[in-house]
């Protein structure tokens, strides 16, 4: 790929999701840490140990952006989801020290139904124009 069209192709997905409401920033985030983590397994089997490294932070970073939007006041289940990201957490770190594939394999099917779960549930909530700076600066990172 070419210096420009790297270039516009990057400028086109922050423009994507600059314009993102709140709710799609959400699906956004999750559907890139299931992609980060699949991205981290394959390397860490391939024993790439950098890029396994650059994809769990990034997923590291992800989680917390996650953790720290979540409105534990806004719903009964919000502690859960929060008990939820801080295993992940401590897991992401774990599968970054130890380079174990299996343990981030099984980090993935935990988000995936996750992600799923956002998809759906935003599925059905009209779009918000707020802002979320940090949330969008989370979906950046390797591409």
């Amino acid at each position: 790929m070419t210096y420009a069209l790297q270039n516009r192709r990057a400028r086109f997905i922050s423009d994507g999701v600059a314009a993102a409401s709140p709710q799609t920033l959400l699906v956004l985030l999750a559907d890139r840490l299931v992609l980060d983590l699949g991205r981290a397994e394959a390397a860490q089997r391939a024993g790439d140990r950098e890029k396994a490294n650059t994809q769990l932070q990034h997923a590291q970073a992800i989680v917390a952006e996650l953790d720290a939007a979540l409105d534990r006041d806004a719903w009964d289940g919000a502690a859960g989801l929060a008990s939820l990201y801080r295993y992940l957490q401590r897991e992401l770190v774990t599968s970054n020290l130890t380079r174990d594939a299996d343990l981030t394999a099984r980090l993935r099917e935990v988000v995936e139904p996750l992600a799923d779960a956002w998809r759906e549930a935003v599925s059905g909530v009209p779009s918000v124009s707020t802002t979320v700076p940090s949330m969008r600066s989370a979906l950046g990172g390797t591409a």
